[in-house]
């Protein structure tokens, strides 16, 4: 029997394990996917999430593969109107982030045990059982549910996530290459029609994050993200001839969701990061979010398997839910508020995201 078991390995469930490994708690991390991704997704890290990872012992590392001082450079009915530089978080893709946990994780005797993917949870007084589609039953003294929005444990664990979603799509995103295009500047073209093509570059790569209103077709229907459909839409909105988009690697479409999970323990377990809640993704909030309930989690576990049992422990563990719920709620009614000002602003030349950030 292990200590604790993370389901998901996303930046929040290996700030969980590289802080449990650090303190000598036994933790296992388990993972539906196959292997590692390659997908930009959540980008920038704040400096609360840079506090985290120095001492996790990898802010050093973070900071030499991302880029800390980017240009948003802002464009209005394809004319080139300003640039704002914006030295507040480091760009980084997220795949970055979660190799250069792994490899923490690794230096500390532990690794992600990917393709499996937990069917059953059950609890008694003193141990958590998890099943996985394929293999042993997995026991441990606690479990962490870290598995994003569409969380499996929270899932498994019958906890409600309360809230809302919109019925359609409000933007594609992927991550594609643009030779030619500089990769000095975070672009953003703005239309007077309300609509949006941004390319931001992923340090380090060939790659740009493409962010873009929705492209419809003659019904009004929304067209399902492709490279051409990206193409379509960067002409449309960029006007650059002879810049071809190519390569790529992620094609995804983003709804709003507005939601957080009624409560995020639930005995033995707890849920962290998306798991616990999904919001707008304005101002950059949720990765950073949960890379601070790891931290708040992983403070909360160290110390409850250091106290004897009694109600002394039990004390310890409901700190992080009366600490991080509060936190979830005030990220709803933020990002919202943020999305709310970036939608608004971006039909003004020459703002752009930033609007969202500050």
């Amino acid at each position: 029997m292990t200590d604790v078991l993370i389901v998901g390995s996303g930046p929040t469930g290996l700030t969980l394990a590289c802080w449990l490994a650090l303190n000598g708690i036994e933790v296992r991390i388990v993972e539906r996917r196959p292997g590692p991704h390659r997908e930009s997704r959540g980008k920038t890290l704040d400096p609360g999430s840079l506090d985290v990872l120095e001492q996790l012992g990898v802010a050093a590392r973070m900071t030499a593969v991302g880029n800390a001082d980017l240009v948003f450079r802002k464009y209005f009915d394809g004319a080139h109107i300003s640039d704002t530089p914006f030295t507040d978080a480091l760009f980084i893709g997220q795949w970055q982030i979660e190799e250069v946990l792994r490899e923490r994780l690794a230096e500390l005797g532990v690794q992600v045990e990917h393709g499996t993917r937990i069917t059953e949870v059950r609890q008694d007084p003193d141990a958590v059982t998890a099943r996985p589609e394929v293999g042993p039953a997995i026991g441990s003294r606690y479990l962490a549910g870290c598995d994003g929005g569409r969380s499996t444990t929270r899932k498994l664990l019958g906890i409600p996530f309360v809230g809302s979603t919109e019925e359609e799509a409000l933007m594609v995103l992927g991550d594609v290459s643009a030779p030619g295009l500089s990769r000095d500047h975070w672009h953003q073209w703005f239309t007077s029609d309300g609509g949006a093509m941004l390319l931001c570059p992923i340090p380090g790569t060939d790659s740009f994050q493409l962010q873009a209103s929705r492209e419809r077709d003659a019904r009004g229907e929304p067209i399902p993200p492709s490279l051409e459909s990206f193409q379509r839409l960067f002409d449309r909105h960029a006007g650059m001839p002879g810049i071809e988009l190519a390569d790529p690697t992620w094609m995804s479409a983003w709804t709003v969701n507005v939601r957080m999970a009624d409560r995020l323990r639930e005995g033995r377990a707890f849920l962290a990061g998306d798991a616990g809640h999904v919001h707008p993704i304005a101002g950059g909030r949720g990765m950073n979010t949960g890379i601070q309930d790891a931290a708040a989690l992983g403070r909360a576990l160290t110390s409850a398997l250091r106290t004897p049992p009694g109600p002394a422990r039990e004390e310890i563990l409901d700190r992080y839910e009366a600490e991080r719920l509060p936190a979830a709620a005030e990220l709803l009614a933020d990002t919202t508020e943020r999305l709310e000002r970036v939608l608004a602003a971006v039909r003004e030349p020459g703002r752009g995201t930033e609007a969202g950030l500050r």
